[in-house]
């Protein structure tokens, strides 16, 4: 095992190197720019999963498995996925969403008692929600009586995720943000039928999950739907590497490298071997961008990061 981790270490080093030197590219996407409007996500009887075509009703219970497996060591394959740099796309996320400083001015004015809500889809294991919590100063506000103004909900289809994710939060922040304050909450839910009434949330945020949903036209629809008029979307996905060189380099990473890690740290090939399938089927940016304004989104645009191997896409929800 210590021979094949110290191959897949320099395998990841080499990745490392090749990197861009600004990981994040401008590259933006804008209204401007006309597209026809895409065919549905899901048409037929089938669907992917991965490189392998699926009945509809099965993907959600294929893709809730890869995940139940893999649930315990997520957070570090994400590592070895990405060669560490998970972290610092979702720290721009963060950024891009503006939480801190939009946080800091409404505590700031004590003369409103204004509510800030923010959705993370698919974040069961809590690493994108405490980046929010941190940056919105809730767990300064939990050392008080009372519930928060500002609140996080982490959503995910698997229940595995979700225990994890709150098991995470208990240990590194304590109980009162949960159980008191109420700054951060954990509800099981499908991206696709949110368990969420109209106009609940100011921000949605989904990092690394809808590719993995069966209908992201559905998915999208519905965060149109939980987002109060002038909400935003954020979406922090694996997209389209615009380098053809670069592109080379990153599929034989993605190819060979990561189902292999898979199998030496989590005991598990074949749902890395997905995850990795996923990305290559999942829509590039133009697509995704074009989904979004089919889905009702304005003002929608991307940002490439590190050469185009992730983008966030963002669309606001119009003022009714």
């Amino acid at each position: 095992m210590r021979s094949s981790m110290n191959s897949i270490l320099k395998s990841t080093k080499a990745v490392q190197r090749c990197r861009i030197r600004s990981p994040v590219s401008r590259a933006l996407s804008t209204a401007d720019k006309t597209s026809s409007p895409p065919n549905d996500y899901v048409q037929g009887t089938t669907t992917h999963f991965g490189f392998e075509n699926v009945p509809i009703d099965q993907k959600e219970s294929k893709v809730r498995n890869v995940f139940q497996n893999v649930a315990e060591s997520y957070d570090v394959m994400n590592d070895f996925m990405s060669g560490g740099l998970h972290r610092y796309w979702k720290d721009e996320l963060l950024s891009m969403t503006g939480v801190g400083p939009i946080t800091t001015a409404l505590r700031s004015n004590t003369q409103m008692n204004v509510d800030f809500s923010i959705l993370d889809v698919a974040g069961g294991t809590g690493d994108v929600a405490f980046r929010f919590l941190e940056a919105a100063g809730c767990l300064e506000r939990a050392k008080s009586s009372g519930k928060d103004e500002m609140n996080v909900t982490v959503c995910d289809i698997n229940p595995d995720m979700l225990r994890v994710g709150e098991r995470r939060a208990r240990e590194r922040y304590g109980n009162a943000v949960i159980d008191e304050s109420q700054a951060l909450t954990f509800k099981e839910g499908n991206a696709q039928c949110l368990p969420f009434e109209d106009n609940s949330f100011d921000v949605y945020t989904i990092a690394f999950g809808l590719r993995n949903v069966t209908d992201v036209d559905m998915a999208l629809r519905d965060a149109l739907r939980v987002l109060k008029p002038g909400g935003r979307f954020l979406c922090l996905e694996f997209s389209n590497v615009t380098n053809p060189a670069f592109a080379a380099i990153y599929d034989t990473y993605s190819f060979n490298v990561i189902p292999a890690v898979g199998e030496v740290v989590a005991n598990d090939r074949e749902s890395y071997q997905y995850l990795v399938e996923s990305i290559r089927k999942f829509c590039n940016q133009e697509e995704l961008k074009s989904r979004l304004e089919k889905a009702g989104f304005s003002n929608t645009k991307y940002t490439n990061m590190t050469g185009g191997i992730v983008a966030v896409h963002e669309g606001w929800k119009p003022m009714e």
